[in-house]
């Protein structure tokens, strides 16, 4: 059973550093066991969305791990065409509804829809005041969709989820999140595993007897940033969550971020089309 480090949200709510993604997992039996096993493996953190059209798993995979709801930190996304204030509400009714829950620990904008993203965190902030997220957030959002988002809203977004690895460090968007109290977290974070090809992180992995991807969660990780890891793989799942009994150096973490080349896996915010 693996150990967990937490971050406390400008809000005082706990996320678990390390959580287990669910993107591309659509599959119904490879959803449930990939889910169910993170969990009986020590993870409390799993990250899924509308989009992913998995959410109705991801619930079958809470229930057969065996674990209450309340140990579980569990967040979900409202996609872009339910963008809006009345088709949000409804959306988040029917993540709920998917998710067999009657609440989640974490909702975020998937991505940033100008004055449709506006009208959507009006309903979450609704929701979040009626008890039922404990803590609201963004996914995707750059500084300018945050400053944006932040003039508009009666509350700062909480957690801002980001494309983030050693070729993608955005410093200067972590630091304004971090001067505002937005929990910074990564989406991709092994780069869809082209990280394992980078010679520098070879070196530190056979350096401190660990594998490329354990490297890379434990610099998200001593960077302050949440990460969410994905695999349907046992033993990467099991791999991925070993990063809390080691630590990398001063030197190490800088080198790691100095590998920044400011390129991207996904899309970039401001140039999306769906």
């Amino acid at each position: 059973m693996i150990k967990n480090e937490y971050a406390k949200l400008v809000n005082g709510v706990e996320i678990p550093m390390l959580g287990f993604g669910t993107w591309q997992i659509e599959e119904e039996k490879q959803a449930v066991e990939s889910v169910a096993y993170a969990l009986q493996t020590g993870y409390r953190h799993i990250d899924t969305a509308a989009v992913y059209k998995n959410e109705q798993f991801v619930a079958t995979g809470i229930k057969e791990s065996g674990l209450n709801r309340s140990d579980i930190f569990l967040t979900s996304k409202l996609w872009n065409s339910d963008q809006g204030y009345e088709s949000a509400l409804k959306a988040f009714d029917a993540s709920l509804k998917k998710l067999n829950t009657d609440y989640l620990d974490l909702y975020l904008i998937h991505w940033p829809k100008n004055e449709k993203s506006n009208e959507s965190w009006k309903a979450l902030e609704k929701l979040y005041s009626e008890g039922r997220i404990k803590a609201i957030g963004v996914s995707n959002f750059l500084q300018h969709h945050l400053e944006d988002l932040m003039r508009y809203g009666k509350i700062n977004p909480m957690v801002n989820q980001m494309e983030f690895h050693p070729y993608l460090v955005q410093p200067k968007l972590l630091e304004f999140c971090k001067t505002h109290n937005i929990q910074y977290e990564a989406w991709s974070p092994l780069m869809q595993g082209r990280v394992m090809n980078i010679e520098l992180l070879q070196q530190i992995a056979a350096r401190v007897k660990r594998s490329v991807a354990q490297v890379v969660l434990r610099w998200d990780i001593q960077m302050g940033v949440v990460t969410i890891p994905k695999s349907i793989t046992p033993g990467r799942i099991k791999e991925n969550a070993q990063v809390f009994d080691f630590t990398l150096s001063d030197d190490d973490v800088e080198a790691i971020a100095a590998l920044d080349k400011d390129q991207r896996v996904g899309p970039h915010p401001d140039k999306i089309n769906f």
